[in-house]
């Protein structure tokens, strides 16, 4: 049976996610069903695997969360990073966390392959017996 994959994408900085889902999709193998989904930004992430969390047999997250002035970056890298991981425990289904964290703009574009790390870690999952 096809195993059913979701990607949870948060398209705030479109060109990021573009490198971040192409590398996600490059990496996994044909026979397995993908389907994407977008959302606004990264704290959305986890909300949106907890809905689908019955259809799909895996889920891989991906964004990108860049540091600016104010406190945000942290709550929101922390809170999503927390729920992921809550996620995929209390489900039992992996979760490939692909949300990128940096300082600047020159570091998110230098880490759009990181889609790539997130989907091995799904499939490696998926392999265990």
């Amino acid at each position: 049976m096809k195993k059913k994959i979701l990607i949870v994408i948060a398209d705030y900085y479109k060109d990021i996610s573009i490198g971040l889902i192409k590398s996600a999709q490059n990496y996994l193998p044909k026979n397995f069903s993908v389907k994407i989904i977008k959302v606004p930004g990264v704290f959305e992430i986890p909300v949106t695997i907890s809905k689908n969390l019955n259809t799909y047999d895996a889920f891989i997250a991906l964004g990108c969360v860049i540091k600016g002035q104010t406190p945000h970056f942290d709550f929101i890298s922390q809170a999503s990073t927390n729920a992921i991981m809550n996620l995929s425990i209390n489900s039992k289904k992996p979760i490939g966390n692909g949300i990128i964290t940096c300082l600047n703009m020159k570091q998110a574009k230098a880490r759009k392959k990181k889609g790539a790390e997130a989907a091995n870690a799904i499939v490696s999952i998926m392999s265990q017996k």
